[in-house]
């Protein structure tokens, strides 16, 4: 593969609701760029984007992959992102180190809940993008709806760049508006493309349509459009002149259409991509991190690249990144400066799905991967040793479930801590904690699906198996009384030197949140000095053992305030049996009761599902704590206990049609609404019960 300029390449990601077709698109692509010598189909797992295993076993993108195009001259990155949210983290890599975007929509169903969701993203990153609308062959295909769709749901101002000819099974090629022709595919390939005049029945909604383009493009420029009100002609390259200007200013999103399928209407895709889309040296200007240094997208600049995406495959350990400034070159010493280390890069290579391409040198505006980085991960940035700059990093959606996990084979449970701690490091989107209240190793990510893709490429990689269960609920116990004058007594005779300690406490509640107080208030040397830590050893085991349902108990002050000791029998060991024992007997009498965590939860949905929202919310025990209008969207502000959110995001996606989102973070502890209490105290002692 031959190197290319900053200005001949073009990084394009390609973004959509699941299922409307970005594989089947990306294998046209490079089918009609002469990259491969027949397509591949999604449903028999051979293309050339669904390499990997697990794409192939669900049919659908899991992972974000980057295949490379060459078209009229250009080098054209095409990443592939998936459209499932469960996989959301490898789409923010991938529109975090893009240029422009094309969406597509399936035109038989229009806008989705997904593509709304994924259009949200590319608004926080202000990438340009371009839509096309796939499945003009289908059945139920409609072109008009869907850009009705795509103007009301995702408020954009669309302009046509095509027209379909035919609808449904007869669709027979697209109309290029700027040039006023025909394009049809001459066989069943697509790949050889005739240029024809336009159909007679579509003569006046191509005039239509062409006239709004050229008013359109005309706005791009003053020059232009002081042409277009002089009625002179706009030529074609003036008019994707003027398109450019807009398009690169986000001002308009042009659409297409066609059949990825079959693929027609893919070759005037590319050549709008080549035309219209913005070379590293057009796009967005990237700042450092603190604000000061703009990067120059110039191979002769100082290097900056970032590293967007840390995976494993046979090649080892890969780092891919995108340069932005500067030159990378193979078995070279680089500084990570997120780090402060220094990393010698050795091999570098260009990606191309499951291939790597050697390379010398990658160039500013190019991806890369390298291997066996030492320090490096996720999110870092790569540069000249005397140029410390940062670039800005990427924020990974937070995870929205969690999943207790145990290994499947005795022996296994450090094992697997390992190894999903590996796991871990090439997803952001994936967190491994161990809970040492619940004693539960937990795992958390994006959906459920996102787990058990995780827990499925862990078995395939490294032969590990586990089983999965709901994490406990951290429930705690506190008291809501005080009580005074609790004693504690321990006394045992054996025949030879004995063991007593008898103590004296208060206890009372605290602030929630204020966790635990121990007061000595002895005087006159009721209990030495030395057993008072004892006292507070065995009150400390007791809360931590719980005496309600075995949970810890929290926000009490114990006072101790007297005591007997035996000059010969006193011990640590009695005083720390004393302590415990008074406490247990001191909470039983304090009007104890039980707290769980509430979280603070934020979901933004169309007003359309708010009714269903607030109703499900009610029968989690949910409150809602405001509403705003943010966007053609409503956001509910509301808090919810943790016992009834674990499913949340399955249940929103149901409710949404997978066009909700919702955050969510811990709050505070409150107690436990009685009936429920019940049902957690009798399940508390059954589990007692099987151990």
């Amino acid at each position: 593969m031959r190197e290319y300029r900053t200005e001949r390449i073009r990084n394009i990601g390609i973004i959509s609701h699941a299922g409307a077709g970005k594989t089947s698109l990306i294998e046209a692509m490079l089918y009609d760029a002469g990259v491969i010598e027949r397509m591949g189909r999604v449903n028999d797992g051979n293309t050339v984007a669904d390499y990997d295993e697990e794409d192939k076993q669900r049919q659908t993108t899991v992972i974000a992959k980057i295949c490379i195009a060459e078209w009229n001259g250009h080098k054209i990155n095409i990443i592939d992102t998936p459209g499932a949210e469960d996989f959301y983290g490898d789409l923010e890599s991938a529109l975090r180190v893009v240029d422009s975007l094309i969406v597509v929509v399936d035109a038989t169903t229009g806008v989705e809940g997904g593509t709304e969701k994924v259009w949200q993203v590319a608004d926080k990153y202000e990438l340009p993008r371009m839509i096309f609308v796939n499945k003009m062959d289908e059945e139920q295909a409609s072109f008009e709806k869907a850009v009705a769709s795509i103007k009301e749901i995702l408020d954009a101002k669309t302009v046509l760049l095509q027209f379909p000819i035919g609808r449904k099974a007869n669709f027979a090629g697209v109309v290029d508006l700027v040039k006023s022709k025909a394009l049809k595919p001459t066989d069943e390939t697509g790949k050889d493309l005739i240029e024809d005049e336009i159909p007679d029945d579509l003569q006046d909604q191509v005039e239509e349509h062409r006239m709004e383009l050229i008013e359109t493009a005309a706005e791009g420029e003053d020059e232009l459009i002081e042409k277009y009100l002089s009625d002179e002609e706009l030529t074609s390259e003036e008019i994707i002149r003027g398109l450019k200007v807009s398009f690169l200013g986000n001002r308009i999103v042009p659409v297409m259409c066609g059949s990825a399928y079959n693929n027609v209407g893919i070759q005037p895709l590319l050549e709008t991509i080549s035309l219209l889309s913005p070379s590293p040296a057009e796009a967005k200007e990237i700042v450092s991190e603190d604000g000061e240094t703009i990067l120059q997208p110039s191979s002769d600049a100082p290097l900056s690249a970032l590293v967007f995406k840390t995976m494993s495959d046979r090649f080892g350990t890969n780092s891919l990144f995108r340069v932005y400034s500067g030159t990378l070159h193979a078995d070279s010493q680089v500084y990570n400066s997120t780090k402060g280390r220094n990393e010698r890069i050795g091999k570098i290579s260009f990606v191309h799905a499951g291939q790597r391409i050697d390379t010398p040198q990658v160039v500013a505006g190019d991806y890369g991967a390298v291997v066996k980085l030492a320090s490096t991960s996720t999110g870092d940035t790569l540069c000249d040793p005397a140029n410390g700059v940062v670039l800005p990093g990427i924020e990974f959606p937070k995870p929205v479930i969690s999943m207790a996990v145990l290994p499947k084979r005795e022996g296994d449970d450090e094992k697997l801590s390992t190894m999903l701690a590996r796991m871990s490091e090439e997803d952001p989107t994936f967190k491994v904690e161990r809970d040492s209240v619940m004693k539960q190793l937990l795992i958390s990510g994006l959906g459920e699906l996102h787990l058990i893709s995780i827990l499925g490429r862990m078995q395939r990689k490294y032969n590990i198996e586990a089983d999965t269960a709901t994490p406990k609920v951290a429930y705690k116990e506190t008291i809501r009384s005080a009580v005074n004058g609790i004693q504690g007594r321990y006394k045992r005779q054996s025949g030879g030197r004995g063991q007593f300690g008898e103590v004296w406490i208060n206890i009372e509640p605290m602030e929630r949140g204020a966790g635990f107080e121990f007061v000595n208030q002895i005087k006159g040397g009721a209990i030495p000095q030395n057993f008072i830590p004892a006292v507070e050893k065995g009150v400390l085991g007791a809360m931590e053992a719980g005496v309600v349902a075995g949970y810890p108990v929290v926000d009490v002050r114990v006072t101790l305030y007297d005591g007997k000791t035996h000059p010969v029998d006193s011990s640590d060991l009695a005083f720390t049996i004393a302590g415990s024992q008074a406490f247990r007997d001191a909470m039983e009498k304090a009007n104890p009761v039980m707290l769980e965590p509430i979280m603070d939860v934020e979901i933004s949905v169309p007003e359309e599902y708010m009714g269903d929202i607030i109703g499900d919310l009610n029968s989690k025990r949910g409150r809602v704590m405001g509403m705003e209008q943010v966007g053609n969207r409503q956001v509910i502000k509301a808090q919810a206990p943790l016992a009834e959110m674990f499913r949340y995001s399955i249940d929103l996606r149901s409710m949404t049609s997978a066009r909700g989102s919702y955050t969510m973070e811990f709050a505070y502890y409150e107690q436990v609404p009685d009936e429920v209490a019940v049902k957690i105290i009798a399940a508390s002692k059954a589990e007692k019960e099987e151990e």
